[in-house]
């Protein structure tokens, strides 16, 4: 069998119905045989895009996403999306196209070595030398893409491989050794977890992206009940817990809930589960929850006093130790319900007025997210670009549902949100699926309105649209004394009229009546939409924590 025929064969044997990608000379034998497989190509017109969908799909169905693209500047443009999903633990096969292996080291045209540019970024990466090899090499991409904590692998195949034909396995054995389950917590430790938990007066629960990976949703819900803890969440841990529940606290961190950030700091017990106490988080380690005693739970041994220094770590699957956590608690505890949930509504008051009010020019983003979650379903997805746009979504969109909220976190990368609507769109076809989008971020990777129409893939993008970089802008009001060096978006297209190029449908609104109206006609489209909503260019994400000050600066009373 040919190389290529032995990949479209492999990845079919894995359960791969869809690729994002864009082809290239060294990668053409694949993107022929594709038109004889059963497996999808969706067209994107950048190949960073391609990564980016991959993750959304990931993200959203729990599977494994795939992209492919060329040899050369195809491959480099991958990286940012490959280094995206790596940062924020999602589970991307790339595969890329390579020169003919006797062309290999010799700057053959659009060679390059993107194994050793991904080693970094990736949890593996290979470049296959013989055809035979191609069924191990998938199956173990696959395997080690998806187990233990997730990330992206990449296989760069040479063109010459691919043409070559020769016997092929497709029983093979995975190429690596696999370790010993790390999966199966340590009960001692466990044991040390919960006796914590059962003596604390104000056990406080910091829940991570981990939940979402090993779908640990009831489990951290029965957890948080029993103790009658409050729980905020990491900006990858938002959608984990149903924040219109009486314990959610919503997101902790830098442009975290007011309610959040004081009462973990007021915690005498901190569960950490699933997350890696980053700066955004945290801000100083240091001065994190100092008071506290601190129960860090993860798969990953690499995450554990990395960045912060702990009383009891435990590796393990977050699923599994929280219900072995909650056995050991069941029936023993004595909580007072109803004196935590008053601790929790007085302090949720702290900001309600203000983030209510709309003292800039225009629809403030608390009306536009609020608005547009009183119409969408409580499944609907929300992914976000970057910068002040995600900080409002994360801070205002209200999650109930698993998977339900995309975002970029570790890498922080604009123009992530539009393409990882568009794979999110691909893995749930029955999803409302929204972009919350800035205009500076919606610039970056507006081509998609292209691969959104001719793949008729519908989704719904909501520009919050200040004619600025809105969070540098912020920073530069704050400690710049506003002086704005490069932050003016200048002369922008008109977003209505871009989409209507495409051949989507585009509406500019500047009352909520507006909003509702041109929603509830986007939710039956079947082409994208753009809404266009200007609003205030001065509009700060609030609270806002200062470099170098403690948490406790986040904290307005």
């Amino acid at each position: 069998m040919e190389g290529c025929r032995a990949l479209t064969k492999a990845l079919e044997s894995e359960g791969v119905s869809v690729i994002f990608g864009l082809p290239g000379g060294a990668i053409m034998p694949v993107y022929d045989v594709l038109l004889d497989s059963g497996i999808r190509h969706i067209l994107v017109r950048h190949e960073q895009s391609a990564a980016h969908m991959a993750d959304g799909y990931a993200r959203a169905s729990g599977k494994v996403g795939v992209c492919m693209a060329t040899s050369g500047p195809g491959a480099s443009n991958l990286v940012t999306g490959i280094a995206n999903a790596y940062m924020d633990s999602s589970p991307v096969v790339a595969i890329t196209g390579q020169v003919p292996r006797s062309l290999i080291g010799r700057d053959s045209f659009q060679e390059i070595d993107i194994v050793g540019i991904t080693t970094p970024i990736t949890k593996y990466n290979f470049q296959v030398r013989h055809a035979s090899d191609i069924p191990a090499v998938v199956k173990t991409a696959f395997y080690v893409a998806s187990n233990g904590r997730p990330g992206p692998v990449l296989i760069d195949i040479p063109k010459d491989v691919q043409t070559e034909t020769s016997e092929v396995d497709f029983n093979s054995q995975l190429l690596i050794r696999t370790r010993r389950n790390n999966s199966d917590p340590d009960p001692v430790l466990v044991k040390k977890a919960a006796e914590a938990l059962a003596t604390a007066e104000r056990p406080f629960i910091l829940a991570g992206g981990g939940i979402r990976i090993s779908n640990a949703y009831q489990e951290l819900l029965a957890l948080s009940e029993l103790l009658s803890a409050p729980v905020g969440t990491s900006l990858m841990g938002k959608g984990c817990f149903p924040e219109d529940h009486p314990l959610s606290l919503g997101m902790v961190g830098m442009h975290g809930t007011v309610e959040a950030n004081r009462l973990i700091q007021q915690a005498d017990v901190l569960l950490a589960i699933g997350m890696r106490f980053s700066d955004r988080t945290t801000s100083r380690p240091d001065d994190f929850c100092r008071d506290a005693r601190i129960i860090h739970l993860d798969i990953d041994p690499s995450e554990i006093e990395k960045n912060k220094e702990v009383n009891i770590f435990i590796v393990g699957d977050a699923r599994k130790t929280l219900k072995d956590i909650y056995e050991l608690l069941a029936g023993q505890l004595d909580r007072n319900a109803d004196s935590s949930l008053e601790r929790i509504k007085e302090v949720k008051e702290l900001l309600r007025q203000q983030i209510a009010s709309n003292s800039g020019k225009g629809l403030s983003p608390y009306q536009v997210l609020s608005e547009t979650r009183k119409l969408l379903p409580r499944d609907a997805i929300v992914t976000t670009e970057v910068g002040q746009n995600q900080m409002w979504a994360a801070a205002y969109w209200k999650t109930y549902a698993p998977r339900t909220f995309i975002t970029s976190g570790g890498l922080g990368t604009m123009g992530f949100g539009f393409p990882a609507a568009l794979g999110a769109k691909v893995a749930r076809p029955e999803a409302v699926v929204v972009d919350i989008a800035g205009d500076g971020s919606f610039l970056m990777t507006e081509n998609c309105l292209a691969t959104s129409i001719s793949e008729s893939i519908p989704v719904i993008v909501i520009v919050l649209n200040n004619g600025m970089l809105g969070m540098v802008a912020q920073w530069q009001r704050m400690f710049y004394k506003g002086r704005y060096s490069a932050t003016r978006l200048g002369r922008s297209p008109d977003f209505v009229e871009l989409a209507r190029a495409y051949g989507a449908y585009g509406e500019r609104v500047e009352s909520l009546d507006q909003l509702s109206s041109v929603l509830r006609r986007a939710l039956s489209s079947d082409v994208a939409t753009i809404i266009d909503v200007p609003i205030d260019p001065e509009e700060n994400v609030l609270p806002m924590v200062p470099p170098g000050k403690s948490i406790d600066a986040m904290i307005v009373t």
